[in-house]
């Protein structure tokens, strides 16, 4: 199964701040916030969400085709996802911008607070799937992530045209499109992805009720963070999976993404949703044990030990045999 992930590439700039950010607000000055945080630390790392997902799929071996725009400055992060299984010959590359750049501080709490500079992500409007479809010898599925505003609509309007099965995976420029937008990037999704906070968003700035999104997607995967995630299907009873128990929480950063990841490659695989989301759930409890979105280490062995314990022998069974 080829499948496609569009969506940002970027550089993450990843900061900690001891205390709370609710601890800094005053309720009669939220109208007028200035706030500055004296952080304990910076790690520099490499992220976007495209990038991320690509980097998990790759870990397992399911050889995803990333999909979006970067600056010249992407030599040596292309390196990197080569080495771990990503094809990047589908990476346009801007002559006049930077990487994208995501600037994000963490409390004790793990609230964020992030900033994000688009640079080359602009660009990704000018790559047509088809193109990509023509160099690896079809699509299967194409998840389109946040990236461009443009290329996301862009994107979907063209896998609707061409027939190609698509996931709508919009997370944090959800904050920034209006309820037309968001219905026309849902309607005739294969997956839809959120969070909680997502999906009340998607109803509240569609009009939609949840019922009305299980008639427009085929399958609607919402995360509920340490409690998993549910799957529903319209006329069918949700699948909910729990996550395993984390060694500790030390970065939330792109555990969204890492679940996806796993999901996917599941889908590559072509084992049954549950199993699917058993797979993202692990990936993503590895994520939010490192800080960084692409700095977990895989080991088959002490992945499958840890998936056995959380999901049982026969699901360990079934995963393994994909696991090299």
């Amino acid at each position: 199964m080829r499948i496609a992930v569009t969506g940002s590439i970027a550089t993450d700039h990843l900061m900690t701040f001891p205390g709370r950010f609710t601890d800094q607000l005053v309720a009669d000055q939220l109208h007028t916030v200035s706030l500055s945080f004296l952080v304990d630390g910076l790690e520099i790392r490499r992220g976007g969400v495209a990038a991320n997902i690509c980097f998990g799929m790759g870990q397992l071996g399911a050889r995803p085709i990333l999909v979006g725009a970067a600056g010249a400055d992407f030599d040596e992060y292309r390196a990197w996802l080569d080495r771990h299984g990503v094809d990047t010959s589908s990476v346009r590359i801007s002559e006049v911008l930077h990487t994208a750049r995501f600037v994000c501080t963490t409390d004790a709490d793990h609230n964020q607070i992030g900033s994000f500079y688009a640079g080359a992500m602009s660009e990704a409007r000018q790559i047509e799937l088809q193109t990509v479809a023509q160099r690896v010898g079809g699509l299967d599925l194409v998840v389109i992530g946040a990236d461009d505003p443009e290329a996301m609509m862009r994107h979907t309007e063209e896998c609707r045209s061409r027939g190609i099965p698509f996931g709508a995976d919009f997370s944090q420029q959800i904050a920034r499109m209006d309820g037309e937008e968001i219905r026309g990037l849902v309607q005739d999704a294969t997956y839809l992805f959120t969070n909680e906070y997502e999906a009340e968003l998607v109803e509240s700035k569609t009009g939609w009720t949840s019922q009305d999104i299980l008639s427009r997607v085929g399958h609607r995967i919402t995360t509920l963070g340490k409690n998993g995630v549910r799957i529903e299907r319209d006329g069918e009873e949700p699948i909910t999976v729990s996550c395993p128990q984390e060694d500790a929480k030390v970065d939330p950063t792109g555990v969204g993404d890492a679940f996806r990841a796993g999901f996917l490659s599941g889908l590559a695989w072509g084992v049954s949703l549950e199993r699917a989301a058993q797979l993202g759930c692990m990936l993503a409890t590895l994520v939010i044990e490192t800080v960084g979105t692409q700095e977990y280490e895989l080991s088959r062995a002490r992945f499958m030990e840890r998936f056995t314990k959380a999901y049982g022998d026969e699901a360990a069974t079934e995963v393994s045999a994909f696991l090299k």
